[in-house]
């Protein structure tokens, strides 16, 4: 996935075993976010993943990946940030050039987007969310909203769904996806 180099970064440490079986630090870096030319103010930051699940001990090394999403017995770490509402494209914006460069920067996000209905998603994921700043609000099919704030959860279980911040302030929400197979 691309990193690109606007917004401020988020540090990430990682550990590994060396060859002697001693613990050591991995990397210690920078993680730019990913911005997209269809969502202003949006963030993704990929901290980590991998697309099945990692053998102990190993170096620490980051897993290769490559779509935002995991699939069936991938997992991801990352954080979003959810822009106030309100925020769209300029007019003169190339949709399908806008659409091109999403995908390049965040491969497999917009597969999971319903076309008819901007922001409105299904994934095969059981995501773990946590609100780290800001407030949002959770919306389903059925209709349902649930407002969420720094220091709530959200289990969300492959449920179709979209995203609001009517808060006129930045949402940033750290993730843990785990890809799923969806059943019948």
């Amino acid at each position: 996935m691309s990193k690109d180099a606007q917004g401020p970064s988020i540090r990430r440490v990682s550990t590994g075993q060396a060859q002697d079986g001693l613990s050591v630090i991995a990397s210690d870096e920078q993680i730019a976010p990913v911005e997209s030319p269809l969502m202003p103010g949006a963030k993704f930051y990929s901290v980590w993943g991998a697309d099945s699940m990692p053998a102990l001990p190993n170096d620490g090394a980051e897993p290769a990946f490559r779509t935002w999403f995991p699939p069936d017995g991938g997992y991801r770490f990352e954080f979003i940030v959810i822009p106030p509402d309100g925020a769209s494209p300029p007019p003169e914006v190339d949709r399908a050039a806008a659409l091109a460069e999403t995908e390049k920067r965040l491969p497999g996000l917009m597969d999971v987007m319903d076309p008819k209905h901007p922001g409105w998603h299904t994934t095969d994921t059981i995501d773990l969310l946590y609100v780290v700043s800001g407030a949002c609000v959770l919306k389903l099919d059925s209709g349902e909203t649930t407002p969420l704030k720094a220091g709530d959860t959200l289990i969300q279980t492959g449920a179709r769904h979209a995203w609001g911040n009517p808060s006129g302030q930045d949402c940033t929400l750290l993730v843990a996806s785990i890809g799923v197979k969806r059943g019948g």
